[in-house]
């Protein structure tokens, strides 16, 4: 659920980006805006969106931490430790 959850934004986030692109070059067509302002507006927008993403992304991980979810390195760690307890038993036994 949560990984549609972060597809469907990224479907949105893209969608998005589109439009504002087309906006953008209808804009320069136009002879409204330069492509240098354009530009600088993708840039400043991206730089922002940099900025929220790893916000998001802080705020995603202590949810998860909050919820008690195991993660992908906490599934590889009992991982490591299973295995070395076979690898213990099966010396005991041989």
């Amino acid at each position: 659920m949560l990984k549609d959850l972060l597809y469907i934004g990224a479907g949105g986030v893209l969608t998005l980006q589109d439009r504002i692109k087309k906006e953008l070059k209808a804009l320069e067509e136009r002879g409204k805006l330069t492509k240098e302002d354009s530009d600088a507006f993708i840039d400043k927008l991206y730089g922002r969106a940099k900025e929220e993403h790893e916000k998001n992304m802080e705020y995603f991980k202590e949810v998860v931490n909050e919820l008690n979810i195991a993660t992908k390195d906490d599934i590889k760690s009992l991982e490591t430790k299973i295995e070395a307890l076979e690898k213990k038993l099966n010396a005991k036994n041989s």
